[in-house]
């Protein structure tokens, strides 16, 4: 899967009844101020890709590393795939293929995007409207409104875990009605991350792509 799936872009054009968004914007700065605090956390990842046309969903899983600004995605199944967000590149790997894919570190923070989000990074009060939308399996459950909708998001859900105030699932909706969910399990706050997780090189041989320019 290309990276621009795994870093598909949300909003919403939808407004926020008073009381709603005034519990809403509690809980948000509690997500907020937890993951200012946070220096690290590693995660198991389930994730599912609605095709709105054809109805297809397309299900992927493997394990979620972030330190900073630092990001590692690893996909395992059902193909092997890799992200990592660096220092001062990104890569995109396609272990089939032996296909690497860079893209500049702006082209991953600058917006909205699903690592972004994920990893703490996108400042939910000044860029979203929040409305409450009640619990869901024990989770509270938010509805996002961009300030500044973005062509390829068009909706967005969070729910959070209310005693840690961090994310349990993500779901993104594209203009066209696609949806990216992003669940997030076995979440270790805090541990140890080694450096050398967040570093990439080409395999031999491998056919790199290089987007930096664009």
């Amino acid at each position: 899967m290309h990276v621009r799936k795994i870093l598909i872009m949300f909003a919403v054009i939808v407004s926020a009844l008073l009381p709603a968004a005034a519990q809403a914007n509690k809980i948000t700065d509690a997500i907020q101020k937890r993951y200012d605090s946070l220096s690290s956390f590693q995660t198991d990842f389930q994730q599912e890709l609605t095709n709105a046309a054809s109805g297809s969903v397309e299900k992927r899983s493997g394990k979620i590393w972030f330190k900073q600004s630092l990001v590692r995605w690893e996909t395992l199944k059902p193909e092997k795939e890799l992200l990592v967000v660096g220092k001062n590149a990104v890569w995109n790997y396609f272990e089939a293929d032996n296909v690497a894919m860079k893209y500049r570190t702006s082209q991953v923070f600058n917006s909205k995007t699903m690592i972004r989000f994920l990893s703490g990074k996108a400042n939910l009060k000044e860029d979203f409207k929040i409305e409450e939308q009640g619990t869901e399996n024990g989770l509270l459950k938010l509805r996002l409104v961009p300030k500044e909708p973005e062509p390829t998001m068009v909706l967005a859900y969070i729910w959070v875990d209310a005693k840690t105030s961090l994310l349990g699932r993500v779901l993104i909706v594209d203009f066209f009605g696609n949806g990216n969910q992003v669940s997030l399990t076995n979440l270790s706050m805090d541990k140890r991350a080694d450096a050398k997780l967040f570093e990439f090189t080409p395999p031999s041989g491998a056919q790199v792509k290089d987007n930096t320019k664009q």
